[in-house]
């Protein structure tokens, strides 16, 4: 029996061991942090993930993780835009189009990253867009019109996230004379500096807690207990087939993703990180077949590394979608018709791995005089043009008619067909991975509820969150008004006896008697009404 005791004593101790760990080869190094890593690969349609896996010639690191698909209309059309879709899948509520942080009706609707940040998770937004641009806007401001990219920029910045990593410098400077027609497929030209002339740059870098960091060296050097704020363009990074030749001190997706992971983990309670592949949609407005390509492989290496923390870490649940369909491009046209059955993968990848850069890349090397043509034609993978081709292209209007001409020609070479310069009303892949992840087709509108309840908190305890501020002061007994004598900067002002309280539009404050006092959200003044969380 004696003999018998430590044997006994040894199967109590393994068996409590294999109680108190589950099943499999990584373990979470503290089990009460919940991370919830969201991916957005903007206007992607199944096509274009399939001629990138070919020619990738592997796998993706998404096909490990599809698990269903995502509807994607809007609250107005079949076909979504970016800010009702984003605005969906951040607030859970279907919106119009151009809304950002908006219900139907124009008021501010809190979103799943805000409700995370008020329930103590640190907070952070990746994109290779403009960060104030329509998705990660959606997650981040409340606005109506989705090309107010100041108002954007200001609540971003009064938002105080942890990590902010993308484009958008321009609209973080004062004002300046500068337009430029957007080259994202909308057709409005918009104003490359802030209007209201805010320097929001001096704010951010004069808060002791951020780190402003301009190039891609900086995000090695960051730290995990600052704020981090990278601007690494005036506008969009460029593609990443273009960025190592022409924007070198530009991070890519997955260095950025990387970084805002490495940034966020550090927090005790856990984190919400939003990052957005966004050119994918801007290529597809093109019918650029490469540039599609580049966004795609450039997303798939970013998922790759949040698949890579969230192996490690245990508790870590990661989904990547596309928001809506862009382009409608087709493996196979009207000159495959009667030959598609003898169409050799190659014959749709081999002209596309021909090209060295992007249309927009190879465009931007061209000549005042033209007179390297060939080259830049080369340069996308247009060689042997016959006298025809070539003359096309010699005739070609400004830059941006000589862009048209090359994607045609490629994608005929290519054996590649476009519907559309637009979106499209597809149903989209689901990708999901880790505890909680959602599954089959679901409306996009039940990701955030799908992220609230891994992250244990309620988006319907938010729904009251703001109120309308001239109804709700003047219930209780003020006077109200707006104070538009600075156009830009409009103030919702009220005041009772010797007491005034003046909210100014997109900051996380009000000055009682000129006094500061933090609030918990931002002001938002919005269809000549203001909005402000008052509890």
């Amino acid at each position: 029996m004696k003999s018998i005791k430590p044997v006994l004593i040894i199967l109590i101790l393994l068996s409590l061991l294999a109680f108190s760990f589950p099943s499999g080869c990584s373990f979470a190094s503290n089990p009460s942090k919940k991370n919830v890593i969201f991916m957005i690969m903007d206007g992607t349609n199944s096509d274009i993930v399939t001629l990138s896996r070919w020619y990738k010639a592997s796998g993706l690191n998404l096909d490990k993780i599809l698990v269903g698909g995502v509807r994607t209309y809007s609250g107005e059309s079949a076909i979504t835009d970016s800010a009702a879709a984003g605005t969906a899948m951040a607030t859970g509520m279907k919106t119009r189009a151009d809304h950002i942080g908006m219900s139907k009706d124009g008021k501010p609707v809190l979103t799943v990253l805000e409700a995370a940040k008020l329930s103590g998770y640190a907070t952070g937004i990746v994109s290779t867009s403009p960060v104030q641009h329509a998705t990660p806007a959606a997650f981040t401001s409340h606005v109506i019109d989705r090309d107010e990219f100041g108002d954007i920029g200001e609540q971003q910045v009064y938002q105080k996230l942890d990590v902010i990593l993308g484009g958008g410098a321009a609209w973080l400077k004062p004002k300046s004379k500068n337009k430029v027609k957007n080259d994202d497929g909308m057709l409005k030209t918009k104003q490359i500096s802030r209007e209201d002339g805010e320097n929001l740059l001096s704010i951010i870098k004069s808060n002791p807690v951020y780190n402003f960091i301009s190039s891609r060296d900086g995000l090695s050097n960051s730290r995990g207990d600052e704020k981090l704020w990278g601007a690494f363009a005036e506008e969009d990074l460029a593609y990443d087939f273009d960025r190592k030749a022409l924007k070198p001190d530009e991070p890519t997706l997955a260095e950025m993703t990387n970084a805002a992971i490495e940034q966020l983990s550090a927090s005790e309670k856990g984190f919400f990180l939003m990052v957005e592949g966004s050119k994918v949609d801007w290529a597809a407005h093109k019918n650029d077949p490469v540039g599609m390509i580049s966004e795609v492989l450039s997303f798939d290496k970013a998922v790759g590394e949040a698949l890579d923390f969230a192996e490690r870490d245990g508790n870590t649940m990661v989904v990547a979608v596309t928001d809506h369909g862009n382009s409608g491009l087709t493996l196979g046209n009207v000159d495959t018709n009667k030959n598609y059955k003898s169409q050799p993968r190659d014959h749709f990848v081999g002209p596309l791995k021909k090209a060295e850069y992007t249309v927009k890349g190879a465009a931007s090397l061209l000549k005042d005089d033209r007179s390297n043509m060939k080259e830049v034609l080369r340069a996308y993978g247009l060689d042997d043009l016959n006298k025809e081709e070539y003359c096309v292209m010699k005739e070609a209007g400004d830059v941006g008619d000589l862009e048209v001409e090359m994607v045609k020609l490629m994608a005929k070479r290519a054996n590649l067909g476009f519907t559309t310069h637009g979106h499209t009303g597809e149903d989209v892949f689901l990708y999901g991975y880790g505890p909680g992840k959602p599954s089959g087709l679901i409306e996009n509108v039940e990701l955030p509820r799908v992220f609230a309840r891994y992250l244990e908190f309620s988006l319907e305890s938010f729904t009251d969150w703001y109120v309308d501020g001239e109804k709700y002061f003047k219930k209780k007994g003020y006077k109200v008004k707006v104070d538009k004598r600075d156009r830009d900067n409009p103030e919702l002002v009220v005041s009772r006896g010797e007491e005034e309280l003046r909210f100014p539009e997109n900051k996380n404050y009000y000055l009682r008697n000129g006094e500061r006092v933090e609030l918990r959200s931002v002001n938002v003044y919005s269809g000549g009404r203001f909005y402000v969380h008052w509890e």
